[in-house]
């Protein structure tokens, strides 16, 4: 399938490993121009990024000029996400300072990308943004309260943004992972392992693997390159009429009736 999208010019935030270095690689092998933004300094082994730049999603100066210096955006990718890193359940185990840095992030951070790219598309009636959101923030996760709660707010906001892009030929979703091997993921078994005694903690290998075939009706974990494949498709005239979508790549983990 010919996604037509050489050319086109990319911003991907959360560039420098996982999935946003997985779809910054995706849209590079399509042809496009990829701009790259992480707090990491991109790997020497990525190619994939015609620019990249260190910096901080919560500070909307440097996500703004960072925007305006690669030059008109066909498409934005929001591929950023942290953690309290501490196990949220119950919620007190948590404390009312573990929050803003979580919501500063995961929401924040993604709304000032969206201000950033926006009026350019809408001056240029085209283009799409893409966020990644979490199947936390779709089924009231209990894990990390913080970051389901800002992935939930995320998702609202993807549609509030579909809806007031739709006008101009602009459209907004999300992705929503459920078990894929990255930092975070790792991050959720080490805060849950610290809660244990010594004889009841597991590999990172085990808990994963008894984890996904509780909560995943396909039993197998979800790679980085299957976000990329979807990323780059929803960028493309193939998917001109969806928007306001958050499309699960999570095994099943989570099905509506």
């Amino acid at each position: 399938m010919d996604l037509q999208l050489q050319g086109q010019r990319v911003v991907v935030f959360g560039a420098a490993q996982g999935l946003g270095r997985a779809i910054a690689d995706g849209f590079a092998s399509e042809g496009c121009e990829v701009f790259g933004f992480d707090l990491l300094h991109a790997p020497a082994s990525t190619t994939s990024t015609a620019r990249f730049e260190t910096g901080d999603v919560t500070s909307w100066d440097r996500v703004r000029s960072f925007v305006d210096a690669c030059g008109p955006v066909d498409h934005m990718v929001y591929s950023v996400g942290v953690g309290s890193g501490k196990f949220g359940f119950p919620f007190w185990n948590l404390t009312p300072d573990d929050w803003p840095r979580v919501l500063e992030v995961n929401l924040l951070g993604a709304v000032h990308a969206a201000h950033a790219c926006a009026p350019g598309m809408v001056h240029r009636r085209k283009g799409s943004m893409l966020f990644v959101v979490s199947v936390a923030g779709q089924m009231g996760s209990q894990t990390d309260p913080p970051y389901s709660a800002a992935k939930a707010g995320l998702i609202n906001f993807v549609q509030c943004a579909a809806k007031d892009l739709a006008p101009y030929g602009v459209r907004s979703n999300a992705l929503s992972p459920g078990m894929v091997q990255t930092g975070l993921n790792r991050s959720v078994w080490q805060a849950g392992q610290r809660l244990l005694p010594e004889s009841a903690r597991q590999d990172y290998e085990t808990w994963a693997s008894e984890k996904i075939r509780k909560v995943a009706p396909l039993g197998r974990w979800q790679a980085p390159e299957e976000f990329a494949a979807m990323a780059v498709f929803l960028a493309s005239e193939h998917a001109r009429n969806i928007t306001g979508q958050t499309l699960n790549i999570d095994g099943g983990q989570v099905m509506h009736a």
